[in-house]
């Protein structure tokens, strides 16, 4: 196994590990707040705002570990970059 590709796997897992710990921490302080809300005011929920606008940030982390390796990563600049070297050599 070659360094970069090592690395390249380092910083990946760094990245799952972080969002992992997100993801864990966003739903045990939302368990806690639906806990304070329920007991301290139940006729008017609250909590809701706090897991909707943490949650978008939530989906946003997923998407840019989870999605954007596979649709815009080095991958898919790799397949691009051959795609218009063939276009322009064929060209010539």
């Amino acid at each position: 196994m070659n360094d970069e590709n090592y690395e390249k796997a380092k910083e990946k897992v760094k990245e799952l590990k972080k969002f992992y710990h997100n993801l864990f921490s966003y739903i045990v302080i939302n368990i806690i707040l639906i806990i304070i809300n329920l007991i301290t005011s139940p006729g008017r929920l609250w909590f809701y705002w706090v897991t909707i606008f943490w949650g978008v940030g939530i989906l946003l982390h997923a998407s840019s570990i989870f999605i954007k390796g596979k649709y815009f990563g080095e991958e898919w600049e790799e397949k691009k970059i051959k795609e218009i070297m063939e276009k322009q050599r064929k060209s010539k």
